[in-house]
């Protein structure tokens, strides 16, 4: 294995555009290449540095939907289960259609919102944090919006699509969140300490931070065209409210920390120490291709082709379309910030990759980053 390439690769994005950026390469429970480089604070000039912590935002998915899968293995509920049962307020739901004349209406819901729909984001949902009901949510609670009743809310807001019919990016994880919560009955950020990033040591991951961690943070930054560079731009636009713990983008982390949850699922569940969180048949689910051609016409992200959906993440489906040189079956997401997840059992290769840019340039990096880690292999 020669790495130089996979550096050359990080030395040259963070002297164009990206402030900073880290990678971990783990294979067979062994990391095999370490590297980083830039400026985790641009003004000060602060080398990046081990254990800063940064929003990891989408990549939350990930494991929400693995949380998700322990309750269906206990039995507590099924994929073919209206979300209804669980969360009552989504009993009947309407759906937003459009006449042929171009005039709205509502109609009601000829099927309801399945468990499997907030997995593999085909409920009918939207990612608009600025819905009627959602500004309401966040008014009435005084900025707090637990997280269930940030779900109560979003129940309010007509479906743009019939359930299960087709794919849209949304709010379906968070929603997802609210279900562990409402199944379970501890609240969701609990719920992952106890079950997920506790058990395997991973004291840098939550929603919340410590006052030692917040003096870890890393500073975030957006790059502005018309000035020619990143420009300062912290916080997550995602977390509307100081309880809302968002399944879908609200999570903190460090690169060793996220690694360690990565790499349990490319052992198909566990930890290199031996714990558990789920079993090779929950992980081999997740990563089953779940879209119907329908769908895949929704799923049209230049970066993902030859991917397909599976239960919260992309998974690798036909290497003629894709142009990657990873193996069918590797799978994992990313980040609104940039970073990125490759898990691959088969390989048995993890890696964890990091940067803290909004307008993040990922259909540059990403598919260049995985062809680079499979080339230096």
């Amino acid at each position: 294995m020669d790495f130089k390439p996979l550096a050359s690769f990080i030395d040259r994005i963070t002297s164009w555009r990206i402030p900073w950026a880290e990678v971990q390469v783990i294979h067979r429970n062994e990391t095999v290449f370490r590297y980083r480089n830039g400026y985790v604070n641009l003004e000060e000039k602060t080398p990046i540095d081990e254990g800063r912590i940064f929003h990891i935002y989408s990549m939350t998915k990930i494991m929400t939907c693995a949380a998700a899968l322990q309750l269906v293995e206990k039995g507590a509920m099924l994929l073919n289960d209206p979300i209804s049962a669980y969360l009552p307020e989504y009993a009947e739901m309407n759906v937003r259609k459009t006449l042929p004349d171009g005039e709205f209406v509502l109609e009601r819901a000829s099927r309801p919102i399945l468990v499997r729909d907030l997995f593999m984001m085909t409920a009918g949902f939207s990612y608009d944090l600025g819905a009627p009901s959602i500004r309401d949510v966040v008014e009435r609670t005084n900025g707090k919006v637990p997280t269930r009743s940030f779900a109560e809310a979003l129940a309010k807001e007509p479906l743009h699509f019939e359930p299960g019919t087709r794919w849209n990016y949304s709010l379906c994880h968070d929603v997802l969140a609210a279900l562990v919560e409402a199944v379970d009955g501890r609240r969701f950020g609990a719920y992952i300490e106890d079950e997920i990033s506790g058990p395997l040591g991973m004291r840098d991951t939550c929603f919340d931070l410590s006052d030692e961690q917040k003096s870890r943070l890393a500073p975030q930054y957006e790059y502005n065209e018309a000035l020619g560079k990143p420009v300062r731009k912290d916080g997550n636009g995602f977390r509307i409210g100081t309880e809302f713990e968002s399944g879908g983008a609200g999570l903190l982390s460090t690169v060793s920390d996220y690694a360690l949850f990565l790499n349990a699922l490319t052992n198909q569940g566990t930890s290199l120490s031996g714990v558990r969180i789920l079993s090779p048949a929950s992980v081999d689910l997740m990563r089953t291709d779940q879209l119907t051609d329908r769908m895949r016409d929704d799923y049209g992200w230049e970066q993902l082709k030859g991917y397909g959906y599976g239960l919260g993440v992309r998974t690798h489906t036909a290497k003629s379309d894709s142009g990657s040189l990873s193996p069918l079956g590797e799978f994992g997401w990313s980040g609104a910030a940039g970073c990125l997840a490759i898990i691959d059992p088969d390989s048995q290769l993890t890696v964890m990759y990091a940067q803290h840019l909004l307008n993040n340039q990922e259909p540059y990096v990403h598919p260049r980053l995985k062809n680079i880690v499979y080339g230096c292999m």
